[in-house]
């Protein structure tokens, strides 16, 4: 058996000697081990990781970092009678390997694979499936209670990275946990970032935690009592126990934890041992781990952000930076627009909550970095610190995906909209997003945001409308969102100048007979492609709201049959809209609408995905020639 240790680099390991790796097919395996052998598993693990990730795409800096972690919660507990509840779920790669799942990995996040992330129905090893941020201490809590009323003798571990407990929801649960005498441990596994650098005061307390005197002093005592075995062992147990002597009172021991750590992440030796402590303890406990996102992969290690989500790539050498010359993506149009705009008005204050990369900010942060805020994974906050913002007379720009303003709509509807303020919100990743699935797709905005009174809400069908209708929200002085999707669109020639789009009007960009569509957004391209073989009228609707009605009542007297096109959810969506503007006008029409079904899309090929539910071209004209035959 060839040995090797969790030290050496994953790329120069042999992906062809996964010996060790190739015995776990559940955690049982892996328990039955000794713990000797962990080391190597966890070389062959992060070899393994490197070797898929790079054929699939994937989440890879944060899966890298967790190895040892995961290795750690399943050598330990008894799992899947001890629940473990990750947080977001980038870092669960190594748990679904090791839960049965090596052989999948090589059809990660497509279409019929398994998911990026954990998923209930998947295995009877992923405790709560997540996706979006800090929900695992509120689920973990439930399960403890849930445990303890039922008399069922398990453990309950939450895995939080720093990033994810700046959200307030993190603080919710800490605060409820403290006082609910349940046999809770989460572990803050605190890399120093999530998916942006993180932010925030809750970041600085930490990074001074793990850089005060007490971590100098414990470094300097392992080094020198690391020259007596028995001296060392005796001193590394009383560690946890008399800690709490040495080290002040933590935000954490306030909130009713008893808190340990910081630990090493990456060091077997000190995550089973503490861990098995740690089961023999009662109530809330919280285990500080320090890892590094990338780790055993230098390049991922220098840069933990452009390896968070990468596409395929070789991993000899790495992702190879694009020479540029491609179409724009809809979030660097953004992005580009953005600066443009705050050389024209200085009131301009754009705002993120810790999506500055994928929301193409990063040159904004760059050039005006007294403009710029990034917020952390806070939603909610980042959209009332917005209207605070805007009551003051400034303009400012909330960057978010469609999915994540979900969890700022009480915030949209209340601090924003019902008292009219100027706050523009840039909706990124909206309709389905390919990889990430059903939790990231922005599959139900048009229904939620079209009926909040004041706001205005445009989806650009190119590149260049993107531009111009981000000016035209901008230009109001009231609420206003435009929803563009992942990725990037025809590549038509943007127009430098700004040119406001007039308010509710839409264009019809094909004249045909008999059959109208009106298409929304995304959808314009495919349905002109559509229409040539069907000989159809396309109108490019521009605004969901509001509506376009006129437009909406002259199609309907001209043609025999409506045809409405979305890359969203066909209930309470736009076609849903142009039902109801009909009926307002008093006009018996058939309608047919097309857009997403009433169920969750899974992961996969954004464009198959569209396809399978006839999206595309040849979908969209199947489905008119079925509903409306010749």
């Amino acid at each position: 058996m060839t040995t090797i240790t969790g030290d050496i680099p994953a790329q120069d390991y042999n992906p062809a000697m996964y010996e060790l790796l190739k015995t776990i097919d559940d955690p049982a395996a892996l328990r039955r081990l000794d713990h000797r052998q962990l080391p190597q598993l966890a070389a062959e693990l992060r070899a393994y990781l490197l070797d898929t990730v790079s054929k699939t795409g994937g989440h890879l800096s944060s899966n890298l970092g967790t190895v040892e972690l995961t290795i750690a919660l399943h050598y330990v507990f008894n799992t899947p009678q001890d629940r473990i509840v990750w947080d977001v779920g980038h870092q669960t790669y190594a748990h679904k390997i090791l839960t049965g799942r090596r052989e999948q990995m090589a059809r990660l996040r497509m279409m019929d694979g398994i998911s990026g992330f954990p998923r209930r129905s998947e295995s009877k090893y992923d405790a709560f499936g997540t996706a979006h941020s800090s929900t695992s201490i509120s689920a973990a809590l439930g399960m403890a209670v849930a445990a303890k009323r039922k008399g069922e003798s398990r453990r309950v571990v939450a895995v939080i990275g720093d990033g994810a407990l700046s959200a307030g929801m993190a603080f919710e649960a800490l605060n409820n946990a403290g006082v609910m005498d349940s046999d809770l441990l989460v572990i803050l596994n605190d890399n120093e970032m999530s998916i942006s650098p993180a932010v925030g005061a809750l970041n600085r307390y930490l990074a001074r935690l793990m850089s005060g005197p007490y971590v100098a002093a414990r470094k300097a005592g392992k080094i020198l009592l690391s020259a007596v075995p028995p001296l060392y062992e005796f001193a590394r147990r009383f560690e946890e126990h008399a800690k709490g002597l040495v080290v002040p009172s933590t935000l954490f021991e306030e909130f009713g934890f008893t808190y340990i750590g910081p630990i090493d992440g990456h060091d077997l030796d000190s995550l089973i041992p503490t861990l098995k402590n740690i089961t023999a303890m009662q109530g809330p406990q919280i285990l500080h781990v320090i890892t590094k996102k990338g780790q055993g992969y230098k390049l991922a290690e220098d840069d933990p952000i452009a390896y968070h989500g990468p596409g395929k790539f070789d991993p000899t050498e790495g992702i190879k930076k694009s020479a540029g010359g491609g179409k724009p993506t809809y979030s660097q149009v953004f992005g580009d627009w953005l600066c443009d705009m705050a050389r024209a008005d200085k009131r301009l204050m754009a705002i993120t909550p810790a999506m500055r990369e994928g929301s193409g900010m990063v040159r904004f942060s760059e050039e005006f970095p007294d403009r710029y805020f990034d917020v952390a994974i806070a939603e909610q906050h980042a959209v009332t610190f917005a209207a605070g913002m805007a009551c003051e007379g400034l303009k400012p720009v909330v960057a978010i995906y469609s999915t994540f303003l979900q969890r700022g709509y009480d915030q949209l509807i209340h601090d924003v909209a019902i008292q009219n303020l100027p706050v523009l919100f840039a909706l990124d990743r909206g309709g389905l997003v390919g990889g990430d699935g059903q939790t990231h797709n922005g599959a139900f905005d048009y229904a939620f945001l079209r009926t909040v009174p004041n706001l205005t809400l445009m989806a650009p069908a190119d590149e260049n409308e993107c531009r111009q209708m981000l000016y035209t929200g901008y230009q109001l002085n009231s609420p206003a969102a435009v929803r563009y999707p992942r990725g990037s669109g025809p590549g038509v020639v943007l127009q430098k100048e700004f040119s406001p789009i007039p308010i509710g009007k839409g264009e019809v960009r094909r004249e045909g007979k008999k059959i109208a569509i009106l298409a929304f957004g995304s959808m314009l391209k495919p349905a002109l492609e559509a229409a040539k073989k069907l000989d159809a009228t396309v109108a490019n609707m521009r605004f969901i709201k509001p509506l376009d009605t006129a437009l909406v009542q002259q199609l309907a007297e001209t043609h025999e049959r409506l045809v409405t096109i979305e890359e969203h959810q066909v209930m309470g969506g736009a076609g849903s809209a142009v039902c109801e503007a009909l009926m307002a006008l008093g006009i018996e029409k058939k309608v047919l609408l097309l857009g997403l079904p009433d169920r969750f899309i899974d992961h996969g090929d954004s464009a198959k995905l569209l396809s399978g539910v006839g999206l595309d071209a040849e979908g969209i004209h199947r489905s008119i020639r079925i509903a409306i035959p010749e």
